[in-house]
């Protein structure tokens, strides 16, 4: 069998700390401007047609939060002034003050995003597609940002086979692993990418800004997100990530998945990001 090879990035990243009060703090990380080539190439293992055509994207600078949000971070911003909607402060299933968040809607997420901006007077959001995945991959072009493959060592995923849905517990050559069936702390796993950014393969989904569209036919090349001319609607949103609950394929760094906007299930979560000023003056 061929040896497995995982890359641990040392975190020598760009950084500033925002301060949510009580002790709680939001670490964001500078991703510099760059160009990518986006979606995943056709010898891919696992890739679905959805992740085609593969298309140059171009990014600006920008900060993104170094780990999920925390329920920590989200009890602090859901207890300040309501933007738009009401935030539920103690929403996931699995507790625990350093675990993502889950159980939370994509207008959660945005209305998080909102309260945040007001308190800060710095523009945060949730990432394009195009930012997730060029955050994610941090210059490499392999299925993820750590190698050909990935372990359950390094990431938090369902490691196990489940043949009632036909998953594999294992990704390529990569050895099968375990299925913890919750989150784990944000700072479980101590692999970075080459940005700085941990847990961006597993653990919970991440909400991105864009509407679903079936493949990048006609997908903007500038790392905007891609939305249809009402942004308020119900339209599918746009998850990254993978998440506990899933197999390594959905883990992937070109892997594509959607869901309602108002669904708050116990995979998805969101890390916000902040473009402007902040990523200029880092």
């Amino acid at each position: 069998m061929a040896k497995i090879v995982i890359n641990y990035t040392q975190d020598s990243a760009q950084l500033y700390v925002e301060d949510l009060e009580n002790g709680i703090k939001l670490e964001m990380v500078l991703i510099p401007s760059g160009s990518f080539m986006m979606g995943s190439p056709e010898d891919e293992l696992e890739r679905t047609d959805d992740e085609s055509p593969q298309r140059l994207v171009f990014i600006k600078p920008f900060c993104m939060g170094k780990y999920p949000i925390t329920q920590a971070q989200w009890q602090a911003v859901a207890s300040l002034q309501q933007v738009n909607r009401e935030l539920n402060p103690n929403p996931s299933f699995f507790k625990g003050a350093n675990r993502p968040v889950e159980s939370v809607s994509w207008y959660d997420a945005v209305e998080f995003c909102d309260r945040l901006t007001v308190h800060t007077n710095r523009e945060y959001r949730l990432p394009s597609e195009a930012e997730w995945e060029y955050a994610c991959r941090a210059r490499t072009t392999t299925p993820y940002h750590f190698g050909k493959t990935i372990t359950t060592d390094v990431a938090n995923y369902r490691g196990t086979d489940d043949k009632e849905n036909k998953w594999s517990g294992s990704y390529g050559e990569g050895p099968k692993g375990i299925y913890r069936e919750e989150t784990t702390f944000v700072d479980s796993f101590d692999v970075a990418n080459a940005f700085g950014l941990y847990d961006m393969h597993g653990n919970v989904w991440e909400w991105c800004a864009d509407h679903w569209h079936d493949n990048y036919q006609g997908a903007p090349t500038d790392g905007n997100a891609w939305t249809d001319r009402n942004e308020n609607d119900n339209h599918r949103r746009l998850l990254r990530g993978g998440s506990w609950h899933d197999d390594p394929d959905y883990c992937r760094s070109a892997c594509r998945h959607w869901d309602d906007p108002g669904y708050d299930l116990n995979v998805i979560g969101f890390r916000v990001v902040c473009g402007g000023v902040a990523a200029r003056t880092l």
